[in-house]
């Protein structure tokens, strides 16, 4: 059985840094996550993607932001467990709480912070009757390596954010880019449409909307998309790669049954340190929701920092909690 102060639930970029200010304040984490590494969406999603609001990084890729977290906590030497789901929880005799995963692991801790990020995720798949045989064989849901596509001929579809960056980004990598979109107007940012835009108009990707693939062909690897176009009816398109990005499909999963506050699939906190309804028990990045919230790393930053300052009062009661600054005692001297 594993001991601890916090008990991190997600090893994603919020999580990954409650276990610095926890350090600051010389408690220590445990992190149990269902993916086999750090990093949640950053990394299993797109870890070659850049990021650009990370205050003093005008641009990072998200791999590199979370092997900076990485580095940034490994003087607090936080303890893991990968590849294992949350599963159940048990209040036990002395406040404390016994978390048990899927596969049988043990962790106790008197406060547990939440911050799973859209929770447990899926691709939502387009209604393609073959789907199902070409996925690792041409078909990928999200982009985890853009040199996968290095002068191939890529299929994207989708009209939101994912599918207008990553029709961009492979414009320079892969042979040919083609995007695929239902409908004539995107749901993306502006700047992005323009991007995209201005690239079909230098013939630097092809561009197909009011049209949806609804076909895949191929001999154990997939060579051909069938499009249905509104006016053109059916289209063949031979491709190497066909990525549809329709976004996440978030479930809380069995954190969903452990009495806490839901509201359309998100756990409802307090914006004075976000805790939830369970005392001990705390929300922090994408997983909560409050009046007000934005879904960004760097609120999901802010949300841990002013999490630990009460999971200190939880953990050490009796002590007086005497916040320092790191520009001037620096890491070592706390």
């Amino acid at each position: 059985m594993i001991q601890t102060d916090i008990l991190i639930i997600g090893a994603g970029p919020c999580g990954l840094f409650t276990v610095f200010e926890a350090g600051l304040l010389k408690l220590r984490c445990h992190l149990i996550d269902s993916l086999p590494q750090a990093g949640g969406q950053l990394t299993e999603i797109y870890p070659k993607k850049p990021i650009y609001d990370i205050p003093g990084y005008p641009s990072v890729l998200a791999g590199d932001l979370v092997k900076n977290l990485m580095e940034q906590i490994a003087p607090f030497k936080p303890t893991f467990t990968f590849g294992e789901r949350a599963e159940q929880i048990e209040k036990l005799p002395d406040n404390r709480f016994k978390i048990t995963t899927i596969k049988g692991t043990q962790i106790v801790a008197p406060v547990i912070a939440i911050a799973g990020g859209l929770g447990c995720f899926e691709p939502r798949k387009p209604p393609i009757p073959n789907i199902v045989d070409f996925e690792d064989k041409g078909v990928e849901y999200i982009v985890k390596d853009p040199e996968l596509y290095r002068n191939k001929r890529v299929v994207i579809a989708g009209g939101g954010d994912s599918a207008l960056d990553w029709t961009i980004f492979l414009a320079d990598v892969a042979q040919e880019v083609t995007m695929i979109h239902r409908r004539s107007e995107f749901r993306g940012a502006l700047d992005s449409v323009e991007k995209v835009m201005d690239l079909k108009e230098r013939g630097k990707i092809k561009v197909i909307t009011q049209a949806e693939v609804v076909g895949l062909q191929g001999n154990g690897k997939l060579q051909e998309v069938v499009i249905k176009h509104d006016k053109l009816g059916m289209i063949r398109r031979e491709t190497d790669h066909f990525v549809p990005l329709f976004g996440l499909s978030p479930k809380l999963g069995p954190i969903g049954n452990w009495g806490l506050n839901i509201d359309k699939n998100a756990i409802e906190v307090n914006t004075l340190d976000y805790g939830t309804n369970v005392q001990g028990i705390f929300a922090i990045g994408d997983i909560n929701t409050y009046a007000g919230k934005l879904k960004l790393i760097l609120c999901g930053f802010h949300e841990a920092t002013m999490m630990v300052q009460s999971a200190f009062k939880i953990v050490y009661p009796h002590k007086k909690l005497s916040f320092k600054y790191t520009t001037v005692t620096g890491i070592d001297g706390l």
